[in-house]
């Protein structure tokens, strides 16, 4: 992307403003929706927690400081409406958030967009397993592909501390997988 201070410039401008934001869509919009879902699991719920976090980022855009990059910020953002939008939907239906992304894993054979196997569903469950920073870290590392560096600026981590939740989350996955 082109210099990222003065892309937020021409966000923050009303005559660019438009222009700008079309721009950020175009180039977040599929990575923010994939890291999304692989918070809430179900395709509908991430489109909509997707949409919120845009209108959060176009919101609380004049409040950026720029301390991290534009996409570490979004993708705090999005971590952070996808979680809280789980634990909304749990105290909705009276449930634990854990209750809740269980039925969510439940319900993935039954998601029309679901397009993974038995195995990766088998995943799915052993994640769901994992304590929840330990769950956000094996997935933004292992479905996302991020370096540690980029987690640490999202999550607020410190880079030994997620390379040690993840080492943690990929053994109990590996014991979730041999047991059977």
């Amino acid at each position: 992307m082109q210099d990222e201070k003065a892309f937020i410039s021409e966000l923050l401008h009303p005559q660019t403003q438009q222009k700008a934001f079309e721009q950020l869509l175009r180039l977040y919009q599929k990575p923010l929706y994939h890291h999304i879902r692989n918070i809430v699991l179900n395709h509908d719920d991430a489109d909509d927690v997707l949409q919120n976090t845009f209108i959060k980022v176009f919101n609380y855009l004049k409040d950026f400081k720029g301390d991290s990059k534009l996409f570490s910020w979004m993708y705090r953002i999005a971590t952070n409406e996808a979680i809280t939008f789980i634990n909304q939907k749990a105290k909705r239906n009276g449930t634990t958030s854990e209750a809740m992304q269980s039925k969510l894993v439940e319900n993935l054979q039954s998601d029309a967009y679901f397009d993974g196997n038995d195995i990766q569903l088998k995943l799915q469950k052993a994640i769901h397993l994992l304590p929840e920073k330990q769950q956000l870290v094996f997935k933004m590392k292992y479905f996302e592909e991020l370096k540690y560096e980029e987690i640490s600026e999202i999550l607020g981590t410190s880079v030994g501390a997620l390379k040690a939740s993840y080492h943690h989350a990929v053994k109990k996955i590996e014991e979730y997988f041999n047991e059977d």
